[in-house]
């Protein structure tokens, strides 16, 4: 049990992701995003137009970062680290900034995926650490 525990601990911390699986991570997520609102009968159109911007803002993001997964590597990593931090916040403020609260599907649907989101940040190891 112990050996789980310490395993667990050592795959939540930070730079525990490599950047490869972060990059493919973010064109599901940004898929998810356009589907998410079809697929779970959002009530609000505004939350399902937000949600659909958010997705290809971000597969317009992982698709032009100077990381392995890109198509065109004209956004700089370390710009993307700042856009990842910034966007996972505002996907969790949206509905409370956008005015959809009252669509509880969605709210939940932001909130899990915008935490996700801010996980996948968070642990990914964005650079190959010099010993």
């Amino acid at each position: 049990m112990a050996r789980s525990r310490e395993g667990t601990r050592r795959f939540l911390r930070r730079g525990s992701i490599p950047v490869v699986v972060h990059g493919l991570a973010e064109y599901g997520l940004g898929i998810l995003f356009i589907v998410g609102p079809s697929a779970l009968s959002f009530d609000s159109d505004t939350a399902k137009v937000v949600s659909i911007l958010i997705g290809a803002g971000i597969i317009a993001m992982a698709a032009l970062t100077d990381y392995p997964t890109a198509l065109m590597r004209r956004l700089p990593l370390d710009s993307h680290i700042v856009l990842d931090f910034v966007l996972s916040l505002f996907v969790i403020a949206s509905p409370f900034v956008f005015g959809f609260t009252d669509d509880a599907t969605a709210v939940a649907f932001f909130l899990i995926v915008g935490i996700a989101y801010l996980a996948l940040t968070v642990m990914t190891r964005y650079r190959r650490h010099e010993s």
